[in-house]
């Protein structure tokens, strides 16, 4: 028996000691948790600066970081249509300093196109909604193209000759272009850049004939006069960009796609970091100044009620871009 009991003695004592750490480990969170945050926050962008991403995460870190009480970052880590973003979001500490704000593209669109990506959505942690656009379509003057029947008429005419710039592969404006090809029946080349505004650029410099782009890259270029913008992919007119025809309007009412951004956070982050994100996004969304300044680039405030709304609206969201992105034969290259 004794010896039985000194067999057992040094079980007990590795179980006892495992459960002591695991008591600390749980202690030290807790008190990570209490005391957040205490130093800056990153907002990772998954495009290059000047695109919508970056312009809805500039205009809102200020007052965030207000609400949040500690500086918000914002960081670039563009590529992949956003992936690289997301994917390093995803394996950073589980601690609140870590934020990405990203579009379906990294979400929903990009690991529907890869199954290999490094990450899945099992990864991150939904926290809320902030914002909702159309986007624009546009084309370089020089085509002489004023409507989008003219562009139709066009791509028949020359099938897969027009080209239209992109902020990357399985971005929203890909997307958006993608669905306007289906809809209408004609072929265009999709050119991929590394983020809004360079693709923006290239359409001005007549590298590319035309854009579906987010409403923050194209319209300074359409109010310049050196972009014409045909149309907003919304079926009817939005107050987000006046004077734009919807597509019911432009001829073409079978087609209809908008995009959102929202924040997401590492798995494994403590509810009570998500609730205190979740409160001080939500409370920044709603000055009065902020969304003044997103309306004038064509971007609306479009909160979640909870992170758990979040979520349920992305179960359901994900199921059109994933049929969109079979339907119409997206790739990566």
């Amino acid at each position: 028996m004794t010896e039985m009991t000194n067999a057992i003695r040094p079980i007990l004592l590795a179980q006892l000691l495992a459960a002591v750490v695991a008591l600390a480990g749980a202690s030290t969170a807790m008190a990570q948790a209490a005391m957040y945050p205490s130093r800056p926050v990153r907002l990772v962008v998954g495009f290059t600066p000047g695109g919508a991403a970056d312009y809805v995460a500039r205009a809102m870190s200020d007052a965030f970081g207000k609400a949040l009480g500690q500086p918000v970052i914002v960081e670039n880590r563009p590529g992949g249509g956003s992936s690289i973003a997301a994917d390093a979001v995803a394996k950073a500490a589980p601690d609140g300093y870590t934020v990405l704000i990203a579009s379906p593209s990294s979400i929903s669109v990009n690991p529907a196109l890869n199954p290999k990506l490094g990450y899945s959505m099992r990864d991150l942690i939904p926290v809320t909604r902030v914002s909702s656009s159309p986007v624009v379509l546009a084309v370089n003057p020089a085509t002489g193209i004023s409507s989008v029947q003219e562009l139709i008429a066009q791509a028949r005419k020359s099938p897969g000759v027009l080209n239209y710039a992109t902020s990357g592969n399985g971005s929203a404006p890909h997307l958006a272009g993608a669905l306007f090809l289906q809809v209408a029946g004609v072929q265009m080349t999709s050119i991929p850049f590394r983020g809004g505004s360079p693709a923006i650029q290239s359409v001005v410099a007549g590298d590319t004939q035309l854009t579906f782009g987010t409403p923050p890259s194209v319209l300074p270029m359409v109010q310049a006069g050196r972009l014409r913008a045909l149309a907003v992919t919304t079926r009817e007119r939005s107050t987000l960009v006046p004077g734009v025809p919807g597509m019911a309007e432009a001829g073409l009412p079978d087609y209809a796609i908008e995009f959102w951004y929202g924040l997401f956070v590492p798995a494994g982050t403590p509810a009570s970091i998500v609730r205190k994100i979740f409160e001080s996004a939500s409370l920044a969304m709603q000055q009065p100044s902020i969304k003044a300044a997103l309306a004038r680039e064509g971007t609306g405030v479009a909160l979640s009620t909870s992170p758990e709304d979040f979520g349920a609206f992305l179960a359901e969201d994900a199921k059109f871009w994933i049929k969109l992105v079979k339907d119409a034969g997206v790739k990566l290259e």
